[in-house]
């Protein structure tokens, strides 16, 4: 919410993590055209880490500072157990609860944040606000005017953490898996978050590039990941392909016999 003419960007998402928290930063900041230069926040981990030891401020996440600084936006954290400093903050999900949510249905989280976008360009951006008296639309666009001017790109924070590939090939990040190339032979590889994309890395090289996938328990598996069984003339063996360190023994026919009827046997 834009504290002078209480202009409302909101959006509903599947993950409070920090890649979630940046990228809804830029996509509010590319709605309105421009970044505002002072963000008040409550105090949520993924801004404001805690207090030093000694003395008074507030250690703020060092991604969100790199973020404030492509900006050009300085981050300030609400007093705790001071209500009155963040009214502006909190009042906006009570309107959005029972003005938008309530009695409402969704086919999925794109239907529900279509249906709110809607609603804030019909509904809530559109009414006149009680505190300020003014139509919150059109007191945005004279506001708009004292926004800073994006820059030329967006900012491209990188998470990095280690991640044991499993037995299919996957790697799981966020709730959700990604493929591996077939020819992947570390068990352990590197993998960088950004607000957009998952790069997974093997021996500091790049392996993989998948679009982050926004829900839970889905799966991205890239085109030529995944090398498909293929069967020769009939009679031949087929070709299989195992993943590393898989192996199968080969053995003769006849101690198959022996063992069919050894099995027969014991009856």
């Amino acid at each position: 919410v834009l504290g002078h003419s209480r202009y409302l960007w909101a959006q509903f998402v599947l993950h409070q993590d920090l890649p979630t928290l940046l990228r809804c930063h830029m996509e509010a900041f590319e709605h309105f055209g421009g970044s505002p230069r002072e963000i008040l926040y409550d105090r949520m981990k993924t801004a404001v880490l805690g207090e030093p030891e000694a003395g008074r401020g507030v250690i703020y996440n060092a991604k969100l500072l790199g973020l404030g600084k492509h900006y050009s936006f300085m981050p300030r954290a609400c007093q705790p157990y001071r209500a009155k400093t963040k009214g502006k903050v909190e009042r906006p999900f009570r309107y959005i609860r029972a003005d938008f949510f309530m009695a409402r249905q969704f086919a999925d989280i794109a239907d529900m944040n279509r249906q709110l976008r809607q609603w804030l360009d019909t509904v809530a951006n559109a009414r006149r606000h009680g505190s300020t008296e003014r139509i919150v639309a059109e007191h945005f666009d004279q506001e708009q005017a004292y926004l800073q001017p994006l820059p030329a790109g967006r900012f491209e924070a990188v998470l990095s953490v280690q991640r044991r590939l499993s037995s299919d090939g996957l790697v799981s990040v966020g709730g959700n898996y990604y493929s591996v190339p077939d020819g992947t032979r570390a068990r352990l590889v590197e993998v960088q978050s950004t607000a957009d994309q998952v790069r997974i890395l093997e021996n500091d090289k790049v392996i993989a590039v998948h679009t982050l996938l926004q829900g839970r328990k889905q799966r991205s598996v890239l085109p030529g990941h995944r090398q498909p069984v293929r069967l020769t003339q009939r009679g031949d063996k087929p070709s299989v392909r195992l993943l590393p360190g898989h192996a199968v023994a080969t053995r003769r026919l006849d101690v198959y016999e022996q063992i069919a009827r050894h099995l027969g046997g014991a009856r």
